[in-house]
């Protein structure tokens, strides 16, 4: 089950996307890792939730 929040995941394309936890639609799609990171930053504290970034292998490897 996914956790509430922004997470960073890879794209089936090969780039970044930024995802509500229980959406399917990506909220943004980025070229890098680091540019995901940085709107889902954002869109996170903004709506005071937490953030989930997920490795290559999409196990998440890092939350704050």
């Amino acid at each position: 089950m996914a956790k509430k929040g922004q997470h960073v995941v890879r794209s089936s394309s090969g780039g970044w996307v930024v995802k509500k936890a229980g959406f399917s639609r990506a909220t943004s799609t980025h070229a890098t890792q680091a540019d995901a990171i940085k709107a889902a930053t954002k869109i996170a504290q903004n709506q005071k939730t937490e953030l989930y970034i997920h490795g290559r292998d999409g196990r998440i490897r890092e939350r704050n």
